[in-house]
């Protein structure tokens, strides 16, 4: 009996481990660094938290990343996507402001507000932007998602993710716990690929 307990188990640990395991497999070969990623005509900077001056930490080091790539021109553009409502703190205005702060010349920048979930900025830079190729830009614990959920939308993705363990090592520590339970979630999607919360035509226009 503890026999088949233990298998049973097992068999549910392995099955509920199944989606990250798929997020992986999905991305493998397609992470690298600013060094190693190859060229692709955009950069898409997944949102995240914005401060009351200016971006946190974690989405700093994803637009500095960012900034890198437009410099090494590894990229010819950066689409920044996220919630840009004020309850947000207008997240897709901050990461425009800093890349421009810091030399990305403002016409190569664009903004989808809109960008609520990864699975909805994915399905919105396709769909809404003519994406069709990118570079995403993340954190380390999040690339292997949101690399994965982008080739699911039909985007040509590859990816460069922010080791920020050694400087936001409680940030980083909850994010990989979080991506076992996002995980499925972002399985979900992939297979019955929801329409976004917002996915108007119009709404690249505000």
């Amino acid at each position: 009996m503890g026999i088949w307990i233990v298998a049973a188990g097992a068999g549910v640990l392995a099955l509920g481990l199944s989606p990250f395991a798929w997020t992986y497999l999905a991305s493998t070969g397609r992470r690298g660094s600013v060094e190693t990623v190859p060229h692709r005509p955009v950069a898409v900077v997944l949102g995240a938290a914005a401060w009351a001056d200016g971006p946190s930490p974690l989405l700093a080091r994803r637009l500095d990343l960012a900034v890198r790539l437009v410099e090494t021109g590894k990229v010819d553009r950066v689409l920044v996507s996220g919630d840009n409502r004020e309850v947000s703190r207008r997240e897709t205005d901050t990461m425009t402001d800093y890349l421009v702060a810091r030399g990305v010349p403002a016409d190569r920048v664009t903004a989808d507000p809109f960008g609520y979930r990864t699975w909805d900025t994915c399905v919105r830079i396709k769909g809404l932007y003519g994406v069709d190729a990118a570079t995403m830009v993340t954190q380390s614990f999040h690339l292997p998602r949101t690399v994965s959920l982008a080739r699911a939308a039909g985007i040509d993705a590859v990816g460069v993710g922010d080791p920020s363990l050694g400087a936001r090592r409680r940030s980083t520590l909850i994010g990989y716990a979080r991506e076992v339970g996002a995980a499925a979630k972002a399985l979900k999607d992939a297979v019955l690929r929801p329409e976004p919360a917002r996915g108007e035509l119009t709404d690249k226009d505000g």
